[in-house]
């Protein structure tokens, strides 16, 4: 009995093998879990471009949006394990878990294959704002507690949960104004409505440079190239302070490890592309192409921080 049953571990091993020769077969489909034409979405496609010149077979992108990105990683965590159907999600993947109850388990129902990109965020002001620095920002937010205000684009969102690490790190009291979308965030930002906002760089660089809006310190822990006078959090005083917004291919539990170093080397060809660097790099992105071991370490480590930052601020989803 016990030969049998090896030689059918043996069989199923070769025949998986065998399957990821020839992979991909057929058109892959990547789901965003995010509304077409957003910061995700566009990554998306960029690469998704890529995938397919170095596959040769098609790349589709499906937008399915709803519920903070739990509709489509639904739609991906019950679909086939054969490596077809991928999610290309991003920092919510990890923040989710610690805010709402979910219909998977993105420890159990997921295997991680790659980061693709990094982001970093700007914390930004208005120009007539009376912040030029970060510094200016917490000394009054220290002296009048909870007067004092930061957008985020929604509630669990990677800018609200920036929001509350800086609270932690500063030891200020500051209140969310969440908005639906990092656009109209902007905007009040921009008309003095709301103090600061924990900007996307791909979505505030441009409004930075012309004048449009005030930095005050880059989210990273290097400063940004494309602002190198702006310093950094961690500059400005508030120790380990360190967030990116990122973006990732992961395919439903049970694929095949072949399939997932075969998807793994396909990411990796597409981000090294020319036309997929310079495309991701004009939006602001920086390419990362790690492997599925470094990305399962990097989301874990994720969900264990604001999983912590959440339990410490009583932060809710509402």
């Amino acid at each position: 009995m016990k030969k049998f049953c090896l030689a059918l571990a043996v069989l199923a091993v070769a025949h998986g093998g065998a399957h990821a020769a020839g992979y991909p077969e057929q058109t892959i489909t990547v789901v965003v879990p995010f509304s077409a034409g957003g910061g995700a979405d566009n990554a998306a496609r960029i690469i998704a471009q890529g995938l397919s010149q170095v596959s040769g077979q098609s790349v589709v992108v499906d937008n399915r949006a709803g519920a903070s990105g739990s509709i489509g990683a639904t739609y991906v965590a019950r679909a086939k394990p054969d490596g077809y159907t991928v999610l290309y999600d991003a920092s919510s993947f990890a923040i989710n878990p610690a805010l709402r109850k979910l219909p998977y388990d993105p420890a159990q129902d997921f295997i991680p294959v790659s980061q693709a990109i990094r982001v970093p965020n700007i914390l930004v002001a208005a120009p007539a704002s009376p912040y030029n620095t970060l510094s200016d920002y917490v000394r009054v937010a220290q002296a009048q507690p909870g007067k004092h205000t930061y957008a985020s684009y929604g509630p669990g969102s990677l800018a609200q949960m920036a929001g509350e690490l800086l609270k932690i790190g500063a030891k200020i009291d500051t209140v969310h104004v969440p908005y639906k979308g990092g656009a109209p965030a902007i905007v009040d930002v921009m008309g003095g409505q709301v103090d600061v906002y924990f900007a996307n760089a791909a979505s505030s660089l441009n409004y930075v440079k012309a004048g449009k809006l005030k930095a005050l310190a880059v989210s990273s822990r290097e400063r940004m190239p494309e602002l190198p006078n702006v310093p950094t959090v961690r500059e400005s005083g508030v120790k380990d302070f360190e967030v990116e917004e990122w973006n990732g291919f992961f395919v439903p539990a049970g694929t095949s490890p072949a399939i997932v170093a075969r998807l793994q080397e396909l990411v990796q060809k597409s981000l090294a592309l020319p036309a997929t660097k310079s495309g991701l790099e004009k939006l602001g992105l920086t390419p990362v192409g790690s492997n599925a071991a470094q990305f399962s370490g990097f989301v874990a480590a994720e969900r264990a921080r604001w999983a912590q930052v959440v339990k410490t601020n009583h932060i809710t989803a509402d």
